[in-house]
């Protein structure tokens, strides 16, 4: 078994099923044994109960090559994963000298009675690797049978992850021949996430490494790419072959790498571009100025902005004639045509972008819960972008959508406008 390993991961305890704790070592090892190339294919959580835990250690043994038990190497009567693998494997469990005599020194030195269950937790499989705990009492456990390898490991998280990764990690790099797994995921926005995988239908049918997998995030879609190869090097050019690929087809709506924001790619196209930003509200109540300050380095694109939710405060404010709202009300895109200009004027930017609209619950002066009009003005262009949208979603939904665009319709605008 050089190569090709099918790893599952078993976390048994009760405490898992009934919420009490996360299963925090499964995340925390697949995380590990993906970092060296090594596939996982399953996780299960199965309580303490030895018939159950019998019958899963029987698929594990039909579907994967290594598996992995967290948990159930304690010292009580419901730790039952070396009797459950007895069950399937007719292995003799016998005492590790070496480890109970540790236990026993524990015990002495902390001057307390060492009950006789404690012995439970030196017990090993017969002609097994004996993996030192050197934060716990129980050993791990490494076990060749019926052409897979067992391992055993304790359920506390800082033993387990001291034994896996002092003997287990380089074990298995070991048998996986040094195989290493890098991502890169890329971000886009503006984009539906069935259209986008439309137009890489044949590079995701085709796919083999790098894989492709398109994800929905709440800030856009983001395709996350990974590849396998035997050095750092070759999966880093594995991956930007792909990425060049992925580009040439839907480049436009790509706006940044890993954990890239699109208020950080918006700041950045400012920068670019030498241009300064202000921002008008009404629906969005400060939302889409919020996550623009949270950036380092705005305060060198962004003069400030204005919270205009009511009537009133359109007009005396952002100087929004009246003849305008009663014209055509302060959900129109006249409306949000001069809160973007004259926010731009009152604080001097290049840019005024405007959100106004209903985000409900009740409709506003006959427009539907979900219409938002959103207005970009160039101060030194005298033009405006201006653009009607109908979002679906509660109130919070809807604002949040709005503020999204906004974003969206400030990065294409700097980016594909000279």
């Amino acid at each position: 078994m050089k190569k090709g390993l099918r790893t599952e991961i078993i976390a048994v305890g009760t405490e898992l099923l009934l919420g009490q704790i996360a299963n925090t070592n499964a995340q925390w090892l697949s995380q590990q044994l993906a970092t060296y190339g090594i596939n996982t294919y399953y996780h299960t959580v199965v309580g303490d109960n030895i018939e159950r835990l019998t019958s899963m250690f029987k698929q594990a043994k039909g579907r994967s090559n290594v598996v992995i038990i967290s948990g159930g190497l304690g010292p009580t009567e419901d730790d039952m994963s070396r009797e459950a693998f007895q069950r399937i494997s007719q292995l003799e469990i016998v005492e590790h000298e070496a480890s109970l005599r540790k236990i026993e020194r524990f015990f002495a030195k902390q001057g307390i009675e060492m009950t006789p269950n404690n012995r439970r937790q030196a017990r090993v499989f017969e002609n097994s690797t004996i993996l030192q705990n050197k934060y716990g009492m129980a050993p791990g456990n490494i076990v060749h049978y019926d052409n897979v390898v067992w391992i055993f490991l304790p359920g506390v998280p800082r033993e387990m992850k001291q034994i896996f990764t002092d003997d287990c990690l380089p074990y298995l790099r070991k048998l996986n021949g040094e195989q290493i797994i890098e991502s890169l995921v890329l971000r886009f926005i503006g984009i539906g996430e069935s259209i986008l995988e439309h137009r890489l239908q044949d590079l995701i049918t085709n796919q083999s490494n790098p894989t492709i997998a398109p994800l929905s995030d709440r800030d856009g879609i983001t395709i996350r790419l990974t590849a396998k190869a035997s050095s750092k090097k070759e999966a880093d050019t594995l991956l930007q072959e792909m990425k060049a690929q992925i580009l040439e087809r839907v480049g436009s709506y790509f706006y940044g790498e890993n954990d890239t924001t699109i208020e950080e790619a918006v700041v950045k196209q400012l920068l670019k571009r030498n241009q300064c930003i202000a921002v008008a509200e009404s629906l969005t109540g400060g939302l889409f100025q919020s996550k623009l300050v949270a950036v380092e380095g705005v305060s060198c694109v962004f003069s400030g902005g204005i919270v205009s939710y009511a009537a009133s405060a359109k007009t005396q404010v952002l100087h929004v004639k009246k003849e305008t709202i009663e014209r055509y009300g302060t959900v129109s895109s006249e409306c949000a045509e001069e809160m973007a200009k004259n926010i731009s004027e009152i604080m001097d930017s290049d840019l005024g972008l405007s959100f106004t609209g209903v985000a409900g619950p009740d409709a506003i002066e006959g427009k539907e819960v979900g219409t938002v009009f959103i207005s970009l003005y160039d101060r030194t262009e005298d033009t405006y972008v201006t653009k009607e949208f109908r979002f679906n979603g509660n109130r919070d939904e809807i604002r949040y959508r709005s503020m999204l665009k906004g974003f969206e319709k400030i990065l294409n605008y700097t980016k594909f406008s000279f």
